[in-house]
């Protein structure tokens, strides 16, 4: 059957990198049960379990990779079984028979299931880290270069006092910074299950290693050591605890926030043209309106980071379902969202790292903007030099109030332009400030610190340079990203 023929996730081959699906793919699944199976033997062997031989640990070893003949055989077991984890006894078994009969001693479904699944977090949070290093560097870069011109500030998105472009792009990066703290405390936190028996009170290896717990405490720090973990959970029941899950998903849930947040800025200040994502020269917008240039990077961004964002209320509900030591409603749905928030993330890691290395910002129309509203803004700086002049300040802010009111409404029903100034010089109440009326509608004059405050966070000394430092390698090696469709 044609791969045309049957339902694909559009998550995988459209939109995520090749490296995080191979991280959750089926292969690296159960080839890395078999190294679970591969460390629990050696380690066993290593405190004394004398039935597990030299020649059964090189069986294992030697199968490690499962071969497509091995799945087929896993699943024809698994209809039989309804085990996904025997099945994958069965036929580790059948590659490699010395080694049958001391495949998963002691251990049950979660030493491989929960374990690998932790490995496979642990690696996709490493491969995360660096490219959202990546995204907040390229915002850096764009807020330093832009650090002092001046653009319109919007509450309640209407117009209001000036900052600057890189003062906005830092906002954006702020957040983004919050959110690889978190990943980085939720990947520094992760431990492994290692092997706690069926219920996590180690009873099936205090049998086998005959009351020794020194040994099992032993064997988990082989198992930690071979899987690259500092140490195992304190406390696991069946499986380590679903508030794990539940950490990583909320701190990957921010991050889908974050990115929504950036790519509606975006979009907003596209319709505005005053910003752009990049657009390629054969892009079509749309299929009817040859001439749009749509912000389509920054809406799948935000189409992405919903689902993103949302993802971590499944993980709350599998958390807070779990009876007692365990019960298996936690099992399809993780198979299904773990990888999920992980392609999702990385997703979107790889379009936002494509629109802020492409930025494209229109000056003249952001000239033109200011031009419109600017002489609003100035107002309360008119007020102050007529009150400078000894003219009453009540009486400076009716005859200012009138005048405002007086242009916004043939603005608005009349499509002319802003000619509030213009009112003022014929108006000989304002004399007195006349002569120093165009020096007070200088843009820079209402962007207050914004230079300052983009150069102190995101400069060469601040706390975000610090912050990347271990990311550098990767950041000034990284190319550019390349985009399925």
């Amino acid at each position: 059957m044609a791969r045309f023929d049957e339902y694909e996730s559009p998550l995988a081959h459209r939109y995520a990198s090749r490296e995080m699906k191979e991280i959750f793919s089926p292969r690296e699944r159960a080839s890395t049960w078999r190294k679970l199976w591969l460390w629990l033997a050696e380690g066993e062997k290593a405190l004394g379990l004398t039935q597990i031989t030299d020649e059964a640990i090189e069986a294992i070893r030697a199968n490690l990779n499962v071969s497509d003949e091995a799945f087929q055989v896993i699943a024809a077991e698994e209809r039989i079984r309804r085990h996904d984890v025997m099945s994958a006894v069965f036929a580790l078994e059948k590659d490699a028979p010395a080694a049958a009969g001391i495949i998963h001693v002691g251990a049950t479904s979660c030493f491989v299931t929960d374990n690998a699944d932790l490995i496979f977090m642990c690696d996709a949070l490493q491969l995360i880290m660096p490219k959202l290093a990546k995204v907040i560097s390229n915002l850096s870069k764009f807020a330093l270069k832009f650090k002092e011109l001046p653009t319109l500030g919007y509450t309640h998105y209407q117009s209001a006092q000036p900052i600057t472009i890189g003062r906005r792009a830092a906002q954006w990066a702020q957040d983004l910074v919050m959110d690889l703290d978190d990943i980085e405390h939720v990947q520094a936190s992760l431990r492994f299950r290692g092997a706690q028996g069926t219920t996590g009170t180690q009873a099936s290896f205090m049998e086998i290693f005959h009351g020794d717990g020194p040994k099992i405490d032993k064997l988990n720090e082989i198992l930690c050591e071979k899987a690259g973990f500092e140490g195992c959970y304190d406390i696991s029941t069946q499986t380590y605890s679903r508030k794990v899950d539940l950490r990583i998903a909320n701190a990957l849930s921010a991050f889908g926030a974050s990115a929504i947040r950036i790519a509606t800025d975006i979009r907003h200040l596209a319709h505005d043209k005053i910003l752009d994502e990049p657009h390629e020269a054969t892009q079509t917008g749309s299929s009817a309106m040859s001439y749009k240039m749509n912000p389509m990077r920054s809406e799948r961004i935000c189409s992405l980071g919903r689902k993103l964002a949302n993802i971590s209320s499944n993980f709350s509900d599998t958390f807070s379902s779990q009876w007692l030591e365990r019960t298996l409603d936690d099992s399809a749905i993780r198979r299904i969202d773990i990888p999920e928030m992980f392609l999702l993330t990385d997703a979107l890691l790889i379009l936002l790292n494509d629109v802020t290395s492409g930025l494209i910002v229109f000056p003249a129309m952001i000239k033109s903007q200011l031009e419109q509203e600017i002489p609003f803004i100035a107002t309360e700086n008119i007020i102050m030099k007529l009150v400078s002049k000894g003219v009453s300040r009540q009486e400076a802010h009716e005859r200012t109030r009138v005048l405002s009111l007086e242009t916004v409404r043939e603005m608005k029903m009349e499509g002319r332009q802003n000619n509030l100034i213009q009112r003022i010089k014929e108006d000989r109440f304002f004399e007195p400030i006349w002569e120093e009326l165009d020096s007070l509608l200088d843009p820079k004059l209402f962007i207050g610190r914004s230079a300052e405050i983009v150069e102190r966070y995101l400069g060469p000394h601040g706390p975000v340079a610090a912050k990347l430092d271990k990311w550098r390698a990767y950041i000034d090696t990284a190319g550019p990203v390349s985009l399925s469709v």
